[in-house]
């Protein structure tokens, strides 16, 4: 019997109870728009991620204060207090691959004008830092040298911050309170769009550092020196310039250990691109835990199907149909059923991440991978589970199989 005449009568089988035929592929169809939905979130919220971090400056470098030992007990991140100005100083004046350095210090306050109010992040920079986010203002000015010098009560508005306190005027020239320190706009930052994880972007009030650490905070030390290499080929070179800088500054012994934490944008995309690919794998998993429960379901209704039409298997093979044309017509069957459940899991998939695109902060994004290791999981399912039933039903004894009732 020739495989085309084989794909007729199974296909003749499973339209002559159609309900019962998509009832089987359900569980299919859920099973391949899970996992492709699910690894499309995972995807999606990568992607997201990543240009979340690209856009900070592929080149940008963070020093961070570092942990210390204190009577045998480490303080953890940030638990040191000899990261300072004159070490962002030192770096800008004796590194040679860096673009720009600005010490960083931030704290969240509450910012008022008149009746209006907002918790938001304040951010005390130099004039180095616009360079290094490359954020432009939309209007008025951005930080310059004087005002760090001077200390001066200035600050620049993210857009989120000057939405909220300025709904219908201009907020240049206007004086805010930041705490209990008047400060007075001296701009507005352009927006730079939602972040994929922390606040938003643009949730932020920029000061001169030393208007934050003097006035604002009352510190003096930094949890932060964020610098910008020359060009990507810079970064290694540039790290390597710090950390001995600083080593020496500090005076750390070769035993010692770093009290400063040198990581570059390349290093955190790293690390979320490992840890949303964990993610999206488990979600992946857990999604395909779907199609075993619809490849169940084909054994199940394949073996149903055997047991109804033990009669038709009798007069097939007294008619000359051999064990072999009997075990392909059914394993065809499970086959169309799971690769049609496949097709119409694709395009339910398809469905569920443009409707989900629009309602979510992230895009997703379907990888054609996911398309094909779903497809090629749901037609390994019908073969697999579709095999005992058809291996069943070639081995059954004519004779017994025509005294069937």
């Amino acid at each position: 019997m020739g495989w085309w005449m084989i794909v007729r009568i199974a296909g003749r089988a499973l339209t002559r109870n159609k309900m019962r035929s998509f009832l089987t592929m359900l569980g299919i169809i859920i099973g391949v728009a899970a996992v492709i939905t699910m690894v499309a979130l995972g995807t999606g919220a990568q992607t997201s991620i990543q240009n979340s971090i690209a856009a900070l400056g592929s080149n940008t470098i963070t020093i961070s204060a570092g942990s210390v030992t204190s009577g045998g007990v480490r303080t953890g991140a940030f638990g040191s207090s000899r990261l300072t100005v004159e070490d962002a100083r030192a770096i800008a004046q004796h590194v040679h691959h860096l673009a720009a350095v600005t010490p960083l210090t931030q704290n969240g306050s509450q910012v008022v004008f008149q009746e209006q109010n907002w918790a938001t992040n304040i951010l005390g920079v130099n004039q180095d830092y616009q360079i290094i986010r490359n954020w432009s203002v939309a209007s008025g000015r951005f930080l310059q040298e004087d005002d760090i010098r001077a200390s001066a009560k200035v600050c620049v508005l993210g857009s989120v911050v000057a939405d909220q306190l300025f709904p219908n005027q201009d907020p240049l020239g206007q004086t805010v309170r930041i705490g209990r320190v008047p400060v007075r706009v001296v701009g507005v930052l352009t927006s730079k769009g939602e972040a994929s994880f922390g606040p938003s972007q643009d949730d932020v009030v920029v000061v001169p550092y030393s208007t934050a650490m003097r006035r604002l905070f009352n510190s003096t030390y930094l949890r932060n020196i964020t610098a910008s290499a020359a060009s990507e080929d810079s970064v290694t070179p540039a790290v390597e310039e710090i950390s001995r800088l600083l080593r020496e500054r500090h005076r750390l012994g070769e035993k010692d250990e770093d009290d400063f934490t040198v990581r570059t944008q390349a290093e955190f995309a790293q690390t979320a691109a490992q840890s949303t690919q964990v993610f999206t794998m488990l979600l992946g998993g857990i999604a395909s835990v779907s199609l075993l429960v619809g490849g169940i379901g084909i054994m199940n209704i394949m073996l149903v199907s055997v047991t109804e039409r033990i009669r038709e298997i009798g007069i097939r093979m007294a008619l000359g149909a051999r064990g072999s044309d009997i075990l392909r017509q059914f394993l065809v069957e499970a086959m169309m059923l799971s690769l049609l459940g496949g097709v119409l899991g694709v395009a339910l998939a398809w469905v569920l991440t443009e409707v989900g695109s629009r309602f979510m902060p992230m895009p997703l994004q379907i990888s054609p991978g996911s398309v094909v290791l779903a497809f090629a999981f749901s037609a390994g399912v019908g073969i697999f589970f579709g095999l005992y039933p058809a291996v069943s039903a070639s081995r059954l004894d004519p004779i017994q199989a025509l005294r069937h009732e």
